[in-house]
């Protein structure tokens, strides 16, 4: 199969809202993340994310179908929940990119779109002045009951890539998984490298 990864603005991001929220339901539907959402919210969210100055939504395309996507922006112009963790510890916020999600339909990883994502994402954070980057990830239990087996984190792709988990530096987000009645927060830890 061919993957075409590129970064949309402005209109293109517009027309493909519907494809990039019914994408992000899809992947974080499914272990850790077990998120029960719905496709407004996820709209709303992301038309949010990407009217950030110096913002990026890459996006991988399998002909004209959106098969994986990657958002980043500065952390100044992230909602305080995500700042404050930061600047808690010292860290000038002004000087580092926030990656949010970075999801990918199953059959299609493993092909190097992963990389892709984050090379894009870098490349913006250094055009934007960054001198670091970091993104959020859920933390669960190893025992977490809806666990798959054979589930492999994450955490060895990231290391790779230069990233590591911040000692100290984690924050809480609220949302619905599967088989809670309403939102409940999740600890999350941040992982960062230099640029």
């Amino acid at each position: 199969m061919t993957v075409n990864v590129r970064t949309l603005s402005g209109a293109e991001i517009a027309g493909h809202l519907k494809d990039l929220a019914a994408l992000r339901l899809t992947v974080f539907s499914t272990y850790p993340y077990l998120y029960d959402g719905d496709e407004e919210y996820e709209a709303e969210y992301i038309r949010e994310f990407a009217a950030a100055p110096d913002a990026v939504l890459v996006a991988a395309f399998d002909g004209e179908s959106i098969v994986g996507a990657a958002t980043a922006s500065p952390m100044w112009a992230q909602k305080e929940e995500f700042r404050t963790p930061f600047e808690d510890h010292g860290i000038d916020t002004s000087k580092l990119f926030y990656f949010g999600e970075s999801v990918l339909l199953p059959e299609y990883r493993g092909q190097g779109i992963g990389h892709a994502f984050f090379d894009h994402r870098e490349a913006a954070a250094r055009d934007a002045g960054a001198n670091a980057a970091t993104f959020a990830a859920v933390i669960r239990p190893d025992d977490h009951p809806a666990k798959p087996d054979g589930y492999s984190p994450l955490d060895t792709f990231w290391r790779k890539r230069g990233y590591e988990p911040v000692d100290g530096l984690e924050t809480q987000l609220t949302w619905k998984e599967h088989g809670e009645a309403e939102e409940s927060p999740k600890a999350m830890r941040y992982w960062m490298r230099g640029l």
